[in-house]
């Protein structure tokens, strides 16, 4: 990668902003390779995504700002202090999920169950995100609980986009103004009441 930024004028002008498509796009080709592709097309798309990786770690060095070695010791450093019942004397949590969140919440100082939710998730994934974190911080809404099986949920949800188009909506529209409320919601929760000042 370091030679190609020297000597190929396509990648030595690129920046991390005009890399954007190509990380989405191959991100999206690892995900059809492992729902519909063999164990070579993972391994070939897995490749394609790790290029990703090194070229934004290969143009983040070229200003001094971290390297490839910087990037894998970070996530190295991260699983080993998120994970202190395999890398130390730990219990093995009950609630590993809610653990987990605990653990992110406190290290990257986060007070809201809202903090560090993507903003470019499709409204589909930020609801399911916003809802489990908000969970997970127990953070009392009044949403549906009961499991679902996933052919059920599928059609419900394939239904729900049928009536979306008949209807002249569109459904990620629709779904990111009711996920808007579902935040506000959560904010006024999170929020301390106010005391009365007793007179």
């Amino acid at each position: 990668m370091e030679r190609l930024r020297r000597e190929c004028p396509w990648d030595a002008e690129q920046t991390h902003r005009s890399l954007v498509r190509y990380l989405v796009e191959e991100t999206c080709e690892v995900v059809e390779a492992i729902e519909d592709g063999t164990e070579d097309d993972l391994r070939e798309e897995l490749g394609d995504l790790l290029l990703q990786v090194v070229f934004h770690a290969t143009i983040a060095a070229e200003r001094g700002a971290f390297t490839l070695d910087e990037v894998a010791g970070g996530v190295a450093d991260k699983l080993v202090a998120r994970h202190p019942y395999v890398f130390a004397d730990g219990d093995v949590p009950d609630d590993l999920d809610a653990t987990w969140e605990q653990r992110k919440r406190a290290e990257k100082q986060r007070t809201s169950a809202l903090d560090g939710i993507p903003s470019q998730l499709s409204a589909l994934t930020k609801a399911a995100k916003t809802i489990s974190r908000a969970r997970s911080h127990a953070v009392d809404l009044p949403l549906p609980a009961e499991p679902v099986e996933a052919d059920v949920l599928g059609g419900e949800l394939l239904a729900l986009a049928a009536r979306a188009q008949a209807s002249g909506l569109d459904p990620e529209q629709v779904l990111r103004d009711a996920l808007r409320g579902l935040e506000g919601d959560i904010r006024r929760q999170e929020s301390p009441v106010p005391a009365a000042d007793g007179s």
